[in-house]
């Protein structure tokens, strides 16, 4: 049996590839098939992230993870302009770096810390830089996106996204308040502060392109959360596998930029934050290795799944083994970022980011005391990691 060395194990996590799926829900696991539907424009919409519950008549401009069609092109040239490699290095390294002294630094001068925390706070801090919203303490911001996170668990193959009114009223209840603070408090300030000087981060765009303050809000809140969960998860999973490979730790710190970003890709083939993603069918679909797919059809494309491959990853395909061969056209990543037209265009910035802050910690010598529990996001349909406790020696012994 080939060895598995993924974190994130969940039981059931896809389930839907026999005969007992609920109906209209079809389950696509292997690689060429996952990213055939990920690439059928016009065949499919998003349908994951609640973006079916979101009413398509309440904003002049659907939030970019969740539109499609035209809107979404351009929405997508737009981010493509903010998030290219060259952009991201030029605009945020300068960011990054300062916040992974700062951060860490206090984490060393305490002696320990909870790297989740770390995390959201690095993660936090980084997106806010391109999104604009710089005006509220970090600190205070992270606190109101992690708050709005704090929601109930839904299905989305279920009506109502399975949720009772008890569970709805609580979701209101978790989410209005953090939501009416990081109103006003983040998006208003910046929407002030941006008609008056224009930066090239994304408030600025969005007026330029005019947005109502209603859209711009939705749109914040899109790229806030998605950018703290992902990124704060893998953070804190990459670390956690370098930690317990001491000589992958030495190659990641020895290594030059490109060894550091393959060992990060390897990383998340393996244990994607996002573990599936979902897409609404409307056109009769076709593709290779999966049942055919009809109008209505809700269709679950597992990433892990699609990911570990023999395929496409080869032997051994649940280790981790950075620089894996893989075939033309298929990237290190995988899945993990999706495909087609809702790839996530902020693969770089996330992949830096972290590579930067994980270099900070490591080079501090670190060990871990307690490592996170796995737990599961139904948002991002993803794992979430608590409880680790790091330890640096240098604080410790003052």
């Amino acid at each position: 049996m080939s060895e598995d060395e993924r974190r994130a194990r969940r039981p059931g996590a896809c389930p839907w590839a026999g005969e007992d799926a609920p109906p209209g829900l079809r389950h696509v696991g292997g690689y060429d098939a996952a990213r055939a539907v990920l690439r059928a424009r016009g065949a499919t919409t998003q349908a994951g992230f609640t973006a079916e519950a979101i009413p398509r008549g309440a904003l002049q401009h659907h939030p970019i993870l969740l539109s499609d069609g035209p809107q979404h092109d351009e929405q997508r040239r737009a981010a493509g302009r903010r998030f290219a490699p060259a952009f991201v290095d030029a605009e945020y390294t300068g960011t990054m770096v300062a916040l992974a002294d700062r951060l860490v630094g206090a984490a060393v001068r305490e002696g320990s810390c909870a790297p989740d925390h770390l995390a959201l706070l690095y993660a936090v801090g980084v997106t806010r830089e391109a999104v604009g919203l710089t005006h509220a303490p970090l600190g205070q911001m992270a606190r109101r996106l992690e708050r709005f996170m704090r929601q109930p668990p839904f299905d989305l193959s279920r009506p109502g996204l399975g949720r009772s009114r008890r569970q709805w009223a609580l979701a209101a209840a978790r989410g209005l308040g953090p939501l009416l603070g990081f109103h006003l408090r983040d998006v208003l300030p910046a929407v002030r502060a941006r008609r008056r000087r224009p930066r090239g981060d994304l408030v600025s765009h969005l007026l330029a392109e005019g947005y109502t303050v209603p859209d711009i809000l939705v749109e914040c809140v899109t790229y806030a959360t998605a950018g703290m969960i992902t990124t704060r998860e893998f953070i804190v999973m990459a670390l956690w596998h370098l930690l317990d490979r001491p000589m992958l730790a030495e190659r990641f710190l020895a290594g030059e930029r490109a060894e550091r970003f393959a060992i990060l890709h390897e990383i998340i083939r393996l244990e994607p934050v996002v573990g599936h993603l979902y897409r609404r069918v409307h056109t009769p679909l076709e593709v290779p290795g999966a049942p055919d797919l009809a109008p209505g059809d809700l269709v679950d494309v597992c990433v892990q799944e699609a990911n570990t491959d023999p395929r496409i990853a080869g032997e051994d395909p649940r280790a981790l083994r950075p620089g894996r061969e893989l075939p033309r056209g298929v990237g290190p990543a995988g899945l993990s970022f999706g495909a087609g037209e809702h790839r996530c265009p902020g693969e770089h910035l996330a992949i830096a980011e972290t590579a930067m802050l994980l270099e900070r910690i490591l080079r501090e010598h670190p060990r871990l005391r307690r490592p996170p529990q796995v737990s599961w996001e139904d948002l991002v349909a993803g794992y979430r990691l608590r409880g680790a406790e790091l330890i640096f020696p240098r604080g410790a012994t003052g």
